[in-house]
């Protein structure tokens, strides 16, 4: 195996943001079975080590792929696109005041009636939301326009935060 090779390249997948999910989980398997460290219980240190690196770029990889949100930005970074997480936050006020209100209707959900069913619409317009903000990705990608791209990377990264929030308070309320 190749250590030069970028992610799409080393699971034999075309670079673009659309991915066979299916052929990746099967030749993630395949290359977890032939690169898996008992393997080479009986080798050199060296092929150990070789192994496990090896291994463990294979898991970054899938990791990243499997990701729409990651994909993309690797996808975006294969590209020369940089992101400064901590600099680049200028989003339309629009996003932003959404983002406000689902942050407010997230902190209530605590004091409703039915929290539950609170907590479960605003998972619903999450993911509703993530899946219309992929698509428009998907696009922007496929039409190289990069710097829209790296936008709606940022804004699903909002929406990725949101959703792992929601989890936390969805553990708490069943604690």
């Amino acid at each position: 195996m190749e250590s030069g090779r970028n992610h799409f390249e080393l699971f034999g997948l075309p670079v673009a943001f659309e991915v066979d999910t299916a052929r990746l989980a099967e030749t993630y398997r395949e290359l977890q079975r032939a690169l898996h460290p008992d393997r080479f219980a009986n080798a050199s240190d060296r092929e150990r080590r070789l192994s496990v690196q090896q291994a463990a770029q294979v898991n970054e990889a899938y990791q990243i792929l499997r990701s729409p949100l990651r994909r993309a930005r690797y996808l975006l970074e294969l590209r020369g696109v940089e992101f400064d997480d901590e600099k680049q936050t200028h989003l339309d006020p629009e996003f932003l005041m959404t983002q406000m209100e689902l942050r407010e209707a997230l902190a209530a959900v605590r004091n409703e009636a039915d929290p539950f069913t609170a907590l479960n619409r605003i998972l619903a317009d999450l993911d509703s939301e993530r899946q219309r903000l992929e698509a428009e990705l998907a696009g922007q990608i496929e039409a190289g326009d990069d710097e829209a791209a790296r936008q709606l990377v940022q804004k699903l990264q909002f929406f990725e935060r949101l959703q792992q929030e929601a989890e936390e308070i969805e553990e708490s309320l069943l604690d």
